[in-house]
Formats: C-alpha cells, structure tokens, sequence
C-alpha cells in the first residue's frame, strides 16, 4: 500500500491496489443486484445516542465536531458511524413509508472505528453490507438465502478457500436459560471472546461476572466447543443437553433454525458453511442467526464476512422491523490480498490505448480519434508533444499500456502491441484490442 506512516489506520492505496479494491466492490455489486438487492446510501454521522443505543463499542466511536461552534449553542452530539446496520436501522424507520417490504438493501461505504491499527483493522475501512428487512415480520427463509448469497459473493473473489460459521443465538441462550444463567446477553458477550481469551479465562468471566457455577460455566463452554460441517451438531448438542438435564423451548427452535441453514448449505455449498457453537457476536442486537467467516491458512486475520438476525433493531412506536444480513470486510479482504499477492491487476491504468505523435499538428486529429475509439468504450490517452516516437513508447510502456496507435502522413492508421512488437494497420471504426486488454484484469495468483 502507499505509505501512510504519518497518519496509522487511513490507508491509502496505489493506483494498481485500487484496482483490486474497485474488482473486489464491482464483483460484490454483481452478485448482490442478482439477487435483486437495491444499492443506498446513509449519511456518514449518526447521533452518539442512535450510535450507542445497543452493544458496547463507545470506546471506539469518532465524535464530530465543528472546530468553531458557537458558544452556547445547543447542539446534538455528532459521530462517524462504526458499521453500516446501526445507521440502516435508522434510516428503515425514517423511510419506511417509501420502501416496500421485505426490502432488500446492499451498501457499500466507509465507517470508522477508533481501535489499534494492524493488517486487516484500519480506523477508516470499507464494508459491504447486504440485508433483508420485514415489515412485523420477516420468514425465516430469507436467513437461509443470506448464508446462501454470501457463499456465492465471497466465491467471486480473488481470496482464499473460505468457512461460514453459524450459530443461532436462540440456541444459545436457551441452553443457558435451562442451565439456569439468566443474563444470556453477559453469557453470550464472554463466549465471544473464546478465541481471544482462551477457555479458561471465559470461565472465570462467567463466574466472576455473572454468577455462575464452575458447573455451569463448564456446559456453557462444552456447548461452545460443539461444530460440524453437517447435521451432526444436533446430535452434540441433545447428548449435551440430556447430560446436564437442559430442556428448553428457545433452544428448539434455535436448534431448528440452525439445522435449515445448514441443510440447504450442505446442498449448495459442501464443506464451505460449518455450525459452529462458538460463535456469539458481541452486539446485543442480533436474536437469531449469527454468522461469521474466515479464511482458511488466515484465521488469524479475523472474520472477513459476519453478521445475523435482528428482530427488534428497528422501531417506531409498536411497529418493528426485523431484519437479517451480513458485513463483508472490504479493506480486510484487501489488506491480505495485497500483503499475500494473492490477485493483480493486469495493468496500473485504465488506458488500452496510447495515441502518439507524428507532429504536434497532429493533435487535433488525435483528439478526434480518441473520441472515436472512447465512444466504442476503448480506453484512451492522447500523447501531449510528438517527441521520438521510441520515447512515446517506452512511456507507454512504463505505464502499461499495451497498444500505442499512429497517424502516418496518408491518412492512415496503426496501432503496435509493444509487448510483442506486433505493428499492423488499423480502423477506428472497427479496430478492437483483445477481450483481455480491453480492461483490466484482475486474477488470483
């Protein structure tokens, strides 16, 4: 990435970088407006309220201010966004009388989050969201087709092998409720930090914090632990729960759940999405699904694709409007494309075709050729001086433009390909380069 010492977290990129990163968002939007998701956009601050009415992030949050605000004036307390679901919420309830439901939303946009700076987790960032939002009611097949169209979106990529992991929070808290934890949003906040902490320190968490016995804790994280890439989990987690006498309706149907998602997964995607009890995520929004992903080799990096269900993240008065998606990590994704090589760009320009001159009375005409080559979506740059043609080229050549176009005195046209030195004529009517130089490419390496 380009240098950016000087300021850590606000990653700039190089021209040939920001091609991946433009890949990376137009394969995204393809694969989100197939499946008949609508692009918008929410303003980039929030009121500190709205931004903090649920979860435990306000040690993260940007406040905005004005450097010269009036003194005395009675202002709302201002902040960037740290994720793109808090202000969605806001912005279903602000306009619900213009969308029609279920509404079916993808957003593409920066957020900021005031956290350490390293691979992968940048104070400035971008993330793609996609979301299903109901009126009072949202089935829960489209929690299904969400796991789905990730699978199908992340397949797109220039990235690794990858694992879905889901669990279902229903589940979860049924399993504490009939282990007799009744703060299962505490519970589930320190099953979240498993990986981080350890299973160890999670235990002693559940019982300095919220009460529990070492037996209690010990079920908690036995539950935890249970994961498969098929329908086995249910037989994990009824052995469990016959072993320490847990019997709960929350749990069934969350055990329900979770068995649709991962059925249709086995069907669509073998081996590609797991269950996976562990996974709690920390925001006390979501109530259903939960969702998070990894690479495979780059765990380490952390979840590139998460998210849920949220039942009741949108209100206005008594009418809800529950909603489930998932969060790709843009910038994380390309932090490790880029670190790891693992895609490039075929060349660091747009430009397939370089326009030299013979003379500098020449450059009108070359203006009128570009126009004409560009109206047949050729991409195309005019040479500025007629200088040696052998200079014209090597600076093409360092751009990485493949073609360099002349004007010869007759009228005519030729146009070189000067990786192969290959000079023929040509019309700009019809000429075309090939498919492969048209645009630029990107390709996993």
């Amino acid at each position: 990435m380009a240098r950016n010492a000087s300021l850590s977290g606000f990653p700039e990129l190089l021209p040939q970088e920001r091609m991946i990163e433009q890949h990376v968002i137009d394969s995204l939007r393809k694969s989100f407006e197939l499946h008949g998701f609508a692009s918008i956009e929410t303003r980039a601050v929030e009121t500190v309220e709205q931004l903090l009415r649920k979860g435990e992030i306000d040690k993260e949050v940007y406040a905005v201010s004005r450097l010269q605000a009036d003194e005395g004036a009675a202002e709302a307390a201002l902040a960037l966004h740290f994720d793109l679901t808090v202000p969605f919420s806001r912005y279903v309830v602000e306009n619900a009388g213009y969308l029609a439901f279920p509404f079916r939303r993808y957003q593409i946009q920066k957020a900021w989050r005031g956290e350490r700076p390293q691979e992968g987790r940048a104070r400035e960032f971008t993330q793609a969201d996609f979301d299903v939002v109901g009126d009072g009611v949202l089935p829960f097949r489209h929690d299904v087709e969400i796991v789905l169209l990730a699978v199908e979106a992340l397949s797109a990529l220039p990235i690794p092998e990858f694992r879905i992991r889901v669990n279902n929070r229903k589940l979860a808290e049924g399993f504490y409720r009939g282990l007799g934890l009744e703060d299962t949003p505490g519970v589930l906040r320190s099953i979240d930090k498993l990986e981080k902490i350890g299973p160890d320190a999670v235990a002693r968490l559940l019982s300095e914090e919220l009460g529990a016995s070492e037996k209690q804790a010990q079920a908690a994280l036995a539950l935890a632990q249970i994961s498969s890439a098929d329908l086995d989990f249910v037989r994990q987690v009824r052995a469990l729960c016959e072993q320490h006498g847990v019997q709960n309706d929350l749990l069934e149907e969350g055990l329900e759940e979770l068995s649709s998602v991962l059925s249709a997964a086995m069907g669509r995607a073998p081996g590609t999405v797991l269950a996976d009890l562990s996974i709690a995520r920390g925001l006390d929004y979501y109530t259903g699904t939960v969702i998070e992903t990894v690479l495979v080799g780059h765990e380490a990096l952390g979840s590139i694709c998460s998210g849920g269900r949220y039942d009741a993240l949108a209100r206005k008065g008594n009418r809800t409007f529950p909603g489930v998606g998932l969060s790709i990590g843009v910038s994380r994704l390309l932090a490790r494309i880029l670190s790891q090589q693992l895609a490039t760009a075929s060349r660091s320009v747009p430009t397939a075709v370089y326009i030299a001159l013979t003379s500098d009375q020449d450059w009108a005409a070359a203006q009128d050729l570009a126009v004409t080559l560009r109206s047949r979506g050729i991409a195309t740059e005019v040479a500025v001086a007629a200088e040696k043609f052998g200079k014209q080229i090597k600076f093409a050549d360092r751009r990485g433009i493949p073609f360099v176009w002349f004007l010869n005195q007759e009228g005519g046209h030729e146009v070189k390909d000067i990786r192969s030195g290959e000079q023929v004529p040509a019309d700009p009517e019809s000429w075309l380069p090939p498919a492969e130089d048209l645009h630029v490419l990107v390709q996993p390496n």
